[in-house]
């Protein structure tokens, strides 16, 4: 075999430091940014938040790059054309009142500490204390208590004797904490729990404690011709005591642990002004950062100068980041246009108009690459009158229509929605009735995708769904 050289050219894409963070910033959602800002700011000199005052007092001032130029004669490189890959405009939220969304969060607390805090309101021994304290340790978000009461007699047994009864009666003081229901060990107690609290006087109240007490599953099923029969009750006294065990909480935890949602603050917001749609950036969302001009001003005093060498390459980090925070806002406002575009219908009619659509659709249209759009459109949320909505949201898988046509998941989805808020209580819809009724305008949907979307929905199943008549 002979030995030879060749050369060879070829092309590649040099993933430059700069680009590198342009792309990690795109996908960071508002609060990461923010907190990738933050740090910024904390160990670069260079950086400072841009307050109201100087904001409005900048267009009487030098611009930000007559600055830089000024303060550094002989600049480094940027070894990426940024203009070539964003354009260097920047768009600013001019219709929107200064809402602070921060400011609207209320504070919350868990169910744990919900719970701890009435615990040491009872006055109890510091033994029971300490019972307490395991007890509520095991107890669920839901408000079930997960340990069995021996195994906690176990733990305690370790470094003092205590009894089960003494357990249990702790147990019981939990049980009449708020929510009620908490502490239960199983869905019919905790049921019980809160038939107990409820006035004795109360119509029905009785019948209802014997429902739950005894035939709890036939109830979860609805097999209500059975409890007529076995407990020998009419029709409506069988509903009187089923609205008061509907109005029961099953889950008495979530009243606690649903006050610590995760608040959303939109990245973008879309508003109808004189008949048009206007997509705007949440001037909120993202601090405006400026070159600090005491320290830039610095660097071209000593080019020599080992602190001005460090400034200086402090000012190149702080102006690729202004100019990722920049191209990263542009993208977004981009992407966001272009899918209010694509879904008008949407935005003035609802859910059912939602137009199929792909990454793949919005990439073309803005002359990006998929992989972008899947990170501008993730943890990315956009207020328009009809909610907020994650911009992932818009896109959707589609089924043909018997004219041709398509029809996105989203639209299908909202219909069995509709169709199941409309249908008789008595005799709710079948999976099979709804793929009938979609057939019928034109929409050819499989059984099982209709289970499939309902279940997403989570709707229920019709025998579920079956009330009494």
């Amino acid at each position: 075999m002979k030995v030879s050289l060749q050369l060879k050219q070829t092309q590649q894409l040099a993933m430059t430091p700069q680009l590198q963070q342009a792309i990690r910033l795109l996908q960071l959602s508002t609060l990461e940014l923010r907190a990738e800002i933050q740090q910024a700011i904390e160990s670069n000199p260079l950086l400072e938040l841009l307050n109201e005052n100087e904001e409005e007092n900048e267009s009487t001032e030098c611009t930000q790059k007559e600055i830089d130029d000024k303060a550094v004669a002989e600049d480094t490189p940027v070894d990426t054309a940024w203009e070539d890959i964003y354009a260097a405009t920047s768009k600013r939220n001019q219709t929107q009142d200064n809402y602070d969304y921060y400011a609207q969060m209320p504070q919350t607390i868990t169910l744990t500490e919900h719970l701890l805090s009435q615990l040491r309101l009872c006055g109890l021994s510091e033994i029971d204390q300490l019972i307490g304290t395991m007890l509520i340790d095991s107890i669920d978000d839901q408000g079930y208590l997960q340990t069995p009461l021996i195994d906690v007699q176990q733990l305690l047994n370790q470094q003092y004797t205590v009894d089960i009864d003494e357990i249990e009666t702790v147990l019981h003081h939990i049980q009449q904490f708020e929510p009620l229901g908490v502490g239960a060990r199983n869905l019919q107690e905790c049921l019980m729990l809160q038939l107990n609290t409820l006035p004795e006087n109360l119509p029905y109240l009785d019948l209802a404690k014997l429902l739950v007490k005894n035939s709890l599953s036939q109830l979860g099923s609805k097999q209500y011709s059975l409890i007529q029969r076995k407990f020998k009750i009419s029709k409506d006294e069988l509903q009187h005591a089923l609205t008061i065990i509907q109005h029961l909480t099953p889950k008495p935890g979530h009243a606690i642990s649903a006050n610590m949602t995760d608040y959303i603050i939109p990245d973008v917001i879309v508003s109808k002004q004189q008949g048009k749609w206007i997509v705007e950036l949440n001037a909120e969302t993202c601090p405006k950062l400026s070159i600090n001009r005491y320290y830039s001003s610095l660097i071209h005093q000593d080019n020599n100068n080992q602190d001005a060498n460090y400034l200086r390459n402090q000012l190149q980090e702080a102006r690729w980041l202004l100019k990722s925070i920049e191209s990263r806002n542009q993208t977004l406002l981009k992407v966001a246009t272009c899918i209010v575009e694509e879904q008008r219908h949407f935005l003035e009619k609802g859910e059912e108009y939602m137009q199929p659509m792909v990454l793949n659709k919005i990439a073309s249209a803005i002359d990006m690459h998929e992989s972008t759009i899947s990170r501008v459109t993730t943890q990315k949320y956009m207020h328009t009158p009809r909610g907020i909505f994650e911009l992932k949201y818009f896109f959707s898988s589609h089924v043909a229509t018997k004219t041709g046509g398509e029809c996105s998941s989203t639209a299908i989805r909202a219909l069995i929605k509709k169709m199941v808020t409309t249908e008789e209580p008595q005799c709710p819809l079948s999976d099979n009735q709804i793929a009938t009724l979609l057939q019928e305008q034109g929409i050819h949907v499989a059984r099982r995708t209709i289970a499939k979307y309902r279940e997403a929905l989570r709707i229920p199943t019709s025998g579920e769904r079956k009330q009494l008549q």
